[in-house]
């Protein structure tokens, strides 16, 4: 490629990285587009790797979000197994590789480069001691649940562990699901309603030690056999999953370059509503932190659907600041948004922001299957809708209780309708 074209960088080649490079190219960028990735794989879909693809139910390869001849019909300086070192926003220069010697000088850099799972201190090279990430984290666990009868402690009880734990059971495996909230999903969904998740997988089978903190991992000969919880219990196990959480991968955006004055980087990269978190540099997908303007809060999403909407608007948003009389004005970014989970036979549906709700209406309809639907208010203004259960139909009904903020009396009205419709 000619280096006298004007080069745009996208760092990160999964979904969020992947939309904003087809994003430009289809706003009409003719410039350079590289897209950096420091994993191997042609951008694929992780959603699938704790349902899917730890089930068996499907091979790594049918997580590919595109094919090869879609990749190469982007015209992209495509850059897998390489890292991002650096980005010196006042030079515009982005270091690549693990030697540092390649730099790209860029008109605009469109940040998408996800998180990174937590573990814990000691863990390091233990057999049997798992994280879910990447599509080898998922074929690595897939391929010790080959083996019928394991035993397998997930550390965390959010969405991840509990997914990894429904996948596990209904493979047959012996799964304790260890976590320091009271219920599953706890800090998203609330304490009712993650109770009477936790009860579907008692139901199932899942052992739950609830309030728990796990202080390490007990290895003999280089092998993990279980957990060590804060009240000095041991959960046996021949594997762990550990689902603890993850940290923004914003350590190249604090490289050498940065400087004291380069951007924001508590909990993620922080933007404004436009994803820009300084001249020429935006933000997308799980690292981005950006300012949401109809919902008036910061907002950082580690979700699939945000990935996608968010790489097209920092796309959309970087061409107009680039030239706005060819591609206009920028636009804020206001999603609704949006995750599913699925687990055993149910599926978990949200739009809005759950978390950090000061009050919760919770409309049971059935235990056997769970079926229901809550709403989620702060500042006195519905903010979220949870369905679990619930048809397509009325699951989009409820989406509409939250499109626009609405007065949380009249949401719980309406939530009546919705339901009952």
């Amino acid at each position: 490629m000619s280096t006298h074209r004007p080069r745009i960088a996208v760092v990160g080649a999964a979904a969020a990285g992947l939309a904003a490079a087809e994003g430009l190219r289809r706003l009409g960028w003719d410039g350079e587009i590289a897209l950096i990735g420091d994993e191997p794989h042609l951008p694929y879909d992780r959603p699938p790797l704790s349902k899917q693809i730890l089930s068996g139910a499907w091979e790594p390869q049918r997580t590919a979000l595109r094919d090869t001849e879609q990749i190469a019909a982007l015209g992209l300086d495509l850059r897998l197994g390489t890292r991002a070192l650096a980005y010196d926003p006042a030079r515009r220069v982005l270091t690549l590789g693990d030697d540092g010697h390649t730099e790209l000088r860029c008109v605009g850099v469109i940040a998408a480069t996800g998180v990174t799972p937590r573990s814990l201190p000691g863990t390091d090279g233990v057999e049997g001691v798992h994280v879910l990430r990447t599509v080898e984290d998922a074929c690595a666990l897939r391929r010790r649940l080959a083996t019928p009868g394991r035993r397998l402690a997930v550390v965390g009880t959010g969405v991840l562990g509990a997914e990894a734990a429904a996948v596990a059971r209904a493979l047959g495996h012996e799964v304790t699901l260890v976590g320091t909230g009271d219920t599953v999903m706890e800090r998203v969904l609330g304490a009712e309603v993650g109770g009477l998740l936790a009860d579907v997988h008692r139901a199932q089978g899942v052992t739950l030690r609830t309030g728990q903190a796990v202080t390490g991992v007990r290895a003999e000969a280089g092998r993990a056999v279980g957990v060590v919880l804060a009240d000095g219990s041991t959960v046996e196990a021949d594997d762990v999953l550990l689902a603890i959480g993850s940290d923004p991968a914003v350590g190249w955006l604090r490289g050498p370059g940065a400087g004291t004055a380069g951007p924001d980087l508590t909990d993620g990269l922080r933007c404004d509503e436009f994803c820009a978190a300084a001249p020429g540099l935006y933000g997308a997908g799980d690292i981005a932190r950006w300012y949401h303007p109809v919902l008036r809060r910061e907002l950082r999403i580690e979700h699939r659907m945000n990935a996608s909407e968010q790489g097209l608007a920092a796309a959309r948003n970087l061409l107009a600041e680039l030239d706005p009389e060819r591609f206009g004005e920028r636009r804020p970014f206001t999603p609704v948004p949006y995750f599913w989970s699925d687990q055993y036979d149910l599926k978990l549906q949200a739009h809005g922001v759950l978390t950090g709700a000061d009050r919760i209406e919770v409309r049971t309809l059935g235990k056997d299957p769970l079926r229901l639907a809550a709403l989620y208010g702060g500042d006195g203004l519905a903010t979220g809708v949870l369905a679990i259960g619930l048809p397509p139909r009325r699951t989009r009904g409820l989406r509409a209780l939250i499109a626009t903020p609405v007065p949380w009396p009249e949401a719980v009205a309406r939530l009546a309708d919705a339901v009952d419709a």
